[in-house]
């Protein structure tokens, strides 16, 4: 296990090609999402990275603000006929917000990402949701990727278990619809219409890939957006019902600043969520503290050191991500406390406060929310654009308490084992509709 930066440094950077995700992980997701970004390595790994940079790019991710704000007026506007359909004699209405997470992250990551609208805002049994969520981050995987470790390929492909059997035919189902998306772009393309500002739109007009790659980078996409983004919203939610002077902090910089979703025609831009300081300071420290994947794994493909310490070949060194976040010799005595403030700046002549993405730190490696290096998620500033956009919408038209209240102490919220951090049996709240914007 590595903690250090200098350690962090030689092993996601100085010698990163010495260092790959294990075998059998790899195999694993390649059963589901093939061969692209999270499942290759060196010169493959390089020259896809290197080919879907510009479709990540800040220029490119601007473009897609409206589409995130588009979805997060959708979801409040659902969350809200749910709350006058069903409790407009209640004070509040109670709601597993965990659901209505993973039903807005869906529908923009497939929007954002490939073009493709699941319609799970609307319908969260629509058939396309419905196999999506069979690729959905299980307990399960956890065994799964074990037993892929000892187990050869071929045999685990053809053992008679349900989630093995469910992952199968639901990729191959989302395979077969991101195939034909392909087909469809690419005639549009040649008959110069327009083919939308999605990611993969972006990455076939490039013209780098192949339609598999393509379709393996769509699918990797989808699988990687969706349940991560799902994570961090509900952990933000939960953390600002534990600190409810945020939550009202937050709603007032939101509701001055932000036109209501309640107007169709309201717009919203990149400069007007990045302008948002406190916005921006509550997202970082949400994932500084409960970042969707907890710890990350490397394994060295030859004899090396660390920091002087020699390391066999086929050593595997975990990364704790969470346990770097909040280490004290980095981020100081307050390390394990919500503190957004950390993220602001505050003007010299008092007036205010400004978003510094740093928190005031020269360590790059303090915050391993995204990683670093070559491997860092290359979709870090899609996931904190679109995180941005939803808690905007969702904390300035309601507010949330926790409607268990022994949940005020996070030692009572149980995260069962998974790829991908969240609270057990989902997170409910008491939501209310907030008047006046």
């Amino acid at each position: 296990m590595i903690r250090s930066p200098q350690a962090l440094s030689e092993v996601l950077v100085k010698n990163s090609m010495q260092y790959e995700k294990p075998d059998f992980a790899r195999s694993f997701l390649s059963h589901i999402i093939g061969w692209a970004l999270l499942t290759t390595e060196g010169e493959i790994h390089k020259k896809q990275r290197r080919n879907m940079n510009p479709a990540f790019s800040f220029r490119h991710i601007k473009d897609l603000y409206p589409l995130f704000w588009s979805k997060s007026q959708e979801v409040i506007t659902a969350m809200t006929e749910e709350y006058r359909d069903n409790y407009a004699a209640a004070d509040y209405m109670r709601m597993d917000i965990s659901a209505w997470a993973v039903r807005s992250g869906l529908d923009i990551i497939g929007l954002a990402a490939s073009g493709i609208d699941f319609g799970a805002i609307q319908n969260a049994q629509s058939p396309l949701a419905n196999t999506y969520y069979k690729l959905n981050p299980s307990s399960e995987d956890i065994l799964l990727i074990i037993l892929w470790a000892v187990v050869p390929d071929a045999i685990m492909k053809r053992l008679p278990l349900s989630r093995i059997t469910d992952v199968t035919a639901a990729a191959k189902s989302l395979r077969e619809v991101a195939t034909e998306l392909i087909r469809v772009k690419k005639a549009k393309m040649a008959n110069k219409e327009d083919m939308g500002v999605d990611i993969l739109s972006v990455a076939l007009r490039a013209g780098l890939f192949s339609d598999e790659e393509l379709v393996d980078q769509a699918l990797t996409f989808l699988s990687a957006g969706h349940e991560t983004t799902a994570s961090a919203l509900i952990w933000a939610v939960y953390m600002l019902c534990r600190f409810p002077a945020a939550q009202e902090r937050l709603r007032n910089e939101i509701r001055a600043a932000v036109p209501s979703p309640q107007n169709a025609d309201s717009g919203v831009s990149s400069a007007d969520i990045d302008s948002l300081p406190y916005l921006n300071a509550v997202c970082d420290e949400v994932l500084r503290l409960y970042g969707p994947v907890p710890a990350t794994i490397r394994v060295n493909t030859c004899n090396t050191t660390i920091q002087g310490h020699f390391i066999p070949r086929d050593t595997m060194v975990i990364i704790p991500i969470w346990a770097i976040n909040t280490d004290p010799l980095l981020w100081g005595p307050d390390a394990d406390d919500f503190k957004p403030e950390r993220w602001l700046k505050s003007h010299d002549d008092g007036t205010g406060h400004t978003y510094t993405a740093s928190a005031g730190l020269s360590n790059n490696y303090a915050f391993m929310t995204f990683l670093q290096g070559p491997h860092k998620c290359i979709g870090n500033t899609f996931a904190r654009s679109e995180m941005a956009c939803l808690l905007a919408a969702w904390v300035g038209r309601f507010s949330f308490e926790l409607d268990d209240p022994a949940l005020m102490d996070e030692r009572n919220v149980i995260i069962p084992p998974s790829v991908v951090a969240k609270p057990e049996g989902g997170l409910q709240m008491k939501v209310r509709v907030v008047d006046g914007w």
